[in-house]
């Protein structure tokens, strides 16, 4: 990166976007507990249960994504930096 304060940074294209949700702390509790249950976390499962409302309520966009699957995503899905080479056994 460039010691120049007007240089544009270069940032990757946000995927997804990040939102600050305040909770009653007993709600996140009850929350928390039912997405381990379902091995979700907990921020899977406030998704899980957005898209659903969403859907019943006929407000699902027609262009929304699948939901992500549980785990990191596959190799090829992350960004790897050009200094870290790939892994080899």
């Amino acid at each position: 990166m460039t010691d120049d304060p007007e240089a544009p940074r270069k940032r990757r294209p946000q995927q997804r976007k990040q939102v600050l949700l305040r909770l009653d702390p007993a709600v996140h509790e009850a929350l928390s507990r039912w997405a381990a249950s379902e091995l979700r976390s907990a921020n899977a499962q406030i998704e899980f249960l957005l898209r659903k409302a969403l859907k019943e309520a006929g407000r699902l966009p027609d262009q929304v994504g699948p939901m992500r699957r549980p785990g990191r995503p596959p190799a090829a899905e992350r960004s790897r930096p050009e200094s870290d080479p790939p892994h080899q056994n």
